[in-house]
């Protein structure tokens, strides 16, 4: 019965991007047959060369996908999703799945709803990681927006493959957790192509609303800094740390980093040989969000990334250690050394949100590129050990 299901199901993918050519690789591994893909045209040839001696079919555009295809996947940019299903939903097969891997689902949706054939089934998903992360065991967000049992089965059998772990949400749910899980910890901690995050940030209103306070957090505690008002300093950050890691979440399973794990990859807050004076703003800015929100990030670990589990860990390891966090705020405090890197953090932080609260594309993507060419030299290095650390980190704390 699989056999023969893998023989005829077509499974299409408009958008092959590293998340498009991630599911196709692990589609074709389990034994998928029927692929057919697309992407902007001046990629064509580039794609047929890369899987020439594939199963995989390469068509000019999206037309030739949907019209022959059971199982339809968007993969492109959220900031672009109603502007290709719009010009490749009317040719969806009869009676079809699609679904979409953006990760903001609401412009994603009402694409679908606006564009899509009456007929045509809609399941889609988000797989919480990046391409060069092993999709096994890591979250997989499905929603049945609109299907029956039947199909929705379907797609759930094509991306078991994966390996992933299914959790069941709604669109709504979806933007509302990854803007809790995702939006502070990326704000602190840009990670992704800069179109990853811009849809997240921009087109997600909650998201947009957190990273807005993210500023804020920053601002307000770089305030109290340059004061060197320590009582008000101190009482603001503890009570962030009681709201988020207190006795009202002692019933969540902490993340527990521990030294040996952060020390591997030089993370560790407090180094063995020699401590450095560190403010730790940026953490200390992401508590201090979580708690003027009044957000609870152990409610939503189910949807966790490996990113936001990496710097939910290491913030946990500040505020659980008494010690490390009064140096850190002594050290947010009194050490000029530091502070010229704290002003910068402060004017990047208001920079970028700004970017996001005009929902301005562009200023984005030119602000992002400008910090990532200065970076572009340890590029293949931080790659690299970025995907070994966050392997580690998850095999580890799993």
């Amino acid at each position: 019965m699989e056999r023969d299901e893998k023989d005829v199901l077509e499974i299409g993918i408009i958008g092959m991007g590293d998340m498009g050519k991630l599911y196709v690789r692990t589609f074709l591994k389990a034994g998928w047959r029927n692929i057919n893909v697309c992407d902007l045209p001046h990629k064509y040839d580039a794609l047929c060369r890369e899987f020439q001696d594939t199963s995989v079919r390469v068509f000019k555009d999206g037309h030739g996908v949907s019209r022959r295809s059971d199982y339809i996947i968007y993969s492109v940019e959220a900031e672009y999703i109603d502007d290709v299903v719009s010009k490749f939903g009317p040719s969806t097969k009869v009676g079809a799945i699609v679904g979409g891997q953006t990760s903001v689902k609401e412009p994603e949706i009402k694409a679908f709803e606006a564009h899509l054939p009456k007929d045509v089934h809609i399941v889609s998903f988000h797989s919480l990681h990046g391409p060069g992360v092993n999709p096994k065991g890591q979250p997989l967000v499905m929603i049945k927006h609109r299907s029956s049992d039947a199909m929705f089965e379907l797609a759930k059998r094509v991306l078991a493959c994966l390996e992933s772990r299914f959790v069941y949400l709604s669109y709504k749910e979806h933007d509302r957790i990854t803007a809790d899980t995702q939006a502070v910890t990326h704000a602190a901690f840009l990670s992704n192509k800069w179109h990853v995050y811009a849809g997240l940030a921009i087109l997600n209103p909650s998201a947009r609303i957190q990273i807005h306070q993210y500023a804020k957090s920053v601002t307000d505690l770089f305030k109290l800094m340059i004061q060197e008002d320590k009582e008000v300093f101190t009482k603001r950050v503890k009570e962030a740390g009681e709201f988020v890691f207190g006795e009202k979440n002692a019933h969540h399973e902490p993340i527990l980093l521990s030294d040996s794990i952060l020390d591997e990859f030089s993370l560790s807050i407090v180094p063995k040989t020699e401590r450095v004076p560190n403010s730790h703003l940026s953490l200390l800015a992401m508590v201090d969000c979580w708690y003027q929100l009044g957000l609870n990030p152990y409610e939503h670990m189910v949807c966790q990334t490996p990113l936001f589990r990496l710097w939910m860990g290491i913030t946990e390891y500040l505020f659980r250690s008494p010690q490390m966090l009064d140096e850190a705020i002594n050290a947010a405090l009194y050490s000029k050394g530091i502070r010229a890197d704290d002003t910068e953090f402060m004017t990047a932080a208001r920079g970028w949100a700004e970017c996001v609260d005009l929902g301005n594309f562009e200023g984005y993507r030119k602000r992002f590129e400008t910090t990532a060419k200065f970076f572009s030299h340890r590029f293949e290095e931080s790659t690299e050990l970025g995907n070994r650390m966050i392997s580690t980190i998850v095999e580890k704390t799993s």
